[in-house]
């Protein structure tokens, strides 16, 4: 069984649907209710509360047992959606308390959702490099940024305590559902609307391919994965973009017209990520 947590949001609706089509049991644990229709087992859970996370992991009735995999995707998911301290507290706290009821349960597989805004978005100071990666130093910028960067660190020392414990962040760009791509001619009209997270988005449903992704990777140990889709949401091409929105910006290697400049590399190279949707 897989846990996937927060399965009512945006991408834990992907997720959820993605690997019961490849034959996953799949047991949603969240705060909100779920949605109608989803094809997983379903318990309302605090992960806040220690107690409450543990306990759900362990089992529940029929709902909870023979947990092989965690993926965490329940939080706050965006800066200013409630004051900083509630944000960073909710975050960090939720995200330990699943680190450290999988490491009692044993349970040696997480996956969670790290963010795009570690890489410095909203990108006022402008990258060092682009395409950026995950070559340079996490640069938080919010409480909301600042609580992913930690939770990084954090697994890092959990793997490090125990060699087993495989704890694959994955730096989500901003999430678009299809519907929205109906928006995207609009963003040529004002580059500097897009120009925080350098012009880039990811599709739910290739998030939700490079959960399954992790999820199976043999590897252990705690990395993080930039997760994006291979094109930009922009018309224009990216030589224009950078020109006009960061000229000083040393341009790393070369790349398309409108190749993502959040790098992939690393997901393609190592989970074997390659997306599979796009707006055009």
């Amino acid at each position: 069984m897989i846990i996937v947590t927060g399965g009512s949001g945006l991408a834990g609706r992907a997720v959820v649907e993605d690997l019961v089509s490849h034959g996953y049991e799949v047991t949603s644990i969240d705060s909100a209710p779920q949605l109608a229709g989803q094809a997983a087992k379903y318990a309302r859970t605090d992960l806040t509360d220690y107690g409450q996370t543990i306990a759900a992991l362990s089992a529940i009735d029929e709902r909870v047992s023979n947990v092989e995999g965690i993926v965490h995707l329940a939080a706050i998911p965006a800066p200013g959606l409630a004051p900083n301290h509630v944000i960073f507290e909710t975050n960090m706290i939720s995200t330990y308390n699943i680190f450290e009821a999988a490491r009692v349960l044993g349970i040696r597989n997480v996956v969670w959702a790290s963010s795009e805004t570690v890489l410095g978005l909203p990108f006022e100071t402008p990258p060092p490099y682009v395409p950026v990666d995950e070559e340079y130093r996490g640069r938080p910028e919010t409480a909301y940024s600042l609580s992913k960067f930690l939770s990084e660190e954090m697994a890092k020392e959990f793997c490090r305590w125990d060699p087993s414990f495989k704890i694959f962040g994955l730096r989500f760009s901003n999430i678009m559902a299809p519907y929205r791509y109906s928006e995207f001619p609009d963003f040529d009209k004002d580059i500097n609307l897009r120009k925080w997270n350098l012009w880039a988005y990811i599709d739910a449903r290739d998030a939700a391919q490079a959960v399954r992704l992790a999820l199976e990777s043999k590897l252990t140990g705690a990395e993080v994965f930039i997760i994006a889709n291979e094109d930009g949401v922009m018309g224009k091409p990216n030589e224009e973009l950078l020109d006009e929105a960061f000229p000083g910006v040393t341009r790393k290697r070369p790349f398309g017209p409108h190749e993502t400049l959040l790098s992939i590399e690393k997901a393609k190279t190592v989970l074997g990520y390659k997306p599979l949707f796009n707006w055009r």
